[in-house]
């Protein structure tokens, strides 16, 4: 999906409007630093003049005074004259030393400076074609979640409102297919899915706001992971996977928010069941690992090219660019649920092999994120 320019246009206008501030600046930075630099010159010649001058009036009270003395002594006034002549030549040639390192000082200057000015211009541009583009992407991506958020609500609301109208019609029929008891299912999974995204939705503004919010408690981690896996236990079955638990030892005591890391316990096993084959298995274990607590959810899936791997943490991304199972927000809002934690999530693949994502949280709230949460960009 492209960008429309005429809904973009205004804020096309207010990112240029900035763009062309940041040049300014740059522009603004070089004539500052040539003005620094020519009054260094200054500084530098006007010392040098000022010492030039010292100089002069110590050489005429020097000949001042060996004048008084040579006119008492009768030696001829004409050599005193020419000796303070001399001195006033060499005064005069030191002062004009000064005034033509000066000069060159100052061409110099200002040929570097003429080389300079195109390179950090040079630099300047493309940093603002750089956030340019950043900003139409942007751009693009909101537009494209746009409407995939609109086709996804719309087509769950018919789906919603079209069960409804069945059980209004057929409030007394019994057939298992089309009876009120399917379409009352129907209505309930239509429904679950809606507020999935309302929810990650309401999620991802608290993280840009910085308010992401996380309620600490003591509990057994382990425990967790075996309400996790008896959550997706018949969803998996029901696809022919296998999953396999894992716990090192029990229980696995920790400070965490019990519904925000099973938040992240089942966003990361709900993917491994959407990316693995009929047939295929699903591991999640759970270990204590000096100091804190590390979670890993492994499948046999098709698996995550490696220049992918940083990517799948992203807002939107998708797997292939095009994978449309989700809005793409599963993952970024995992990573500031366990960032929020004071943990750390990163995932590892073989493409044709599977995926393992690992996740990690602190056994104490003392080494908890000050902050609730930070946004990625």
């Amino acid at each position: 999906m492209g960008v429309d320019d005429t809904k973009s246009r205004p804020e096309r206008g207010e990112t240029d409007e900035s763009l062309r501030v940041d040049r300014d600046d740059t522009d603004r930075a070089l004539a500052e630093k040539l003005a620094a630099i020519e009054a260094q010159s200054d500084k530098a010649v006007s010392r040098a003049r000022e010492r030039a001058d010292a100089a002069m009036r110590a050489a005429r009270e020097n000949a001042d005074h060996r004048s008084n003395e040579t006119d008492a002594s009768g030696q001829p006034i004409e050599a005193i004259a020419k000796e303070r002549s001399l001195e006033d030549d060499a005064v005069r040639g030191e002062r004009a030393a000064a005034d033509e390192n000066l000069r060159r000082e100052r061409a110099e200057h200002a040929r570097v400076l003429s080389r300079l000015l195109p390179l950090e211009r040079e630099k300047t541009d493309r940093h603002l074609l750089t956030e340019r583009t950043r900003f139409d992407d942007a751009l693009m991506h909101r537009d494209d979640f746009l409407g995939i958020v609109s086709h996804d609500l719309k087509n769950l609301l018919s789906g919603i409102v079209m069960s409804a109208e069945l059980l209004a019609r057929d409030g007394s029929a019994h057939d298992e297919e089309t009876g009120p008891t399917v379409a009352a299912k129907r209505i309930r999974r239509y429904a679950a899915r809606m507020s999935r995204l309302i929810n990650d939705l309401v999620d991802v503004a608290s993280i840009e706001s910085g308010k992401l919010a996380t309620t600490v408690k003591g509990g057994d981690a382990g425990a967790l992971l075996v309400e996790t896996v008896e959550m997706f236990q018949p969803a998996a079955a029901e696809r022919g996977i296998f999953i396999e638990l894992e716990i090192t030892e029990r229980p696995l005591p920790a400070d965490f928010d019990r519904e925000r890391v099973l938040q992240v316990l089942s966003n990361l096993v709900a993917n491994a069941i959407k990316f693995t084959a009929p047939g295929g298995k699903i591991g999640v274990r759970g270990e204590r690992a000096g100091g804190e607590l590390r979670f890993s959810v492994s499948d046999t899936g098709p698996g995550i090219p490696h220049h992918l791997l940083e990517l799948v943490f992203d807002r939107f991304w998708q797997a292939g660019g095009t994978d449309r199972r989700g809005l793409g927000l599963g993952l970024y809002i995992c990573k500031n649920l366990v960032k929020a934690h004071g943990g750390r999530i990163w995932a590892e693949s073989r493409l044709g092999e599977g995926s393992t994502f690992y996740f990690t949280i602190p056994e104490t709230a003392g080494s908890l994120s000050p902050t609730a949460s930070a946004s990625s960009s």
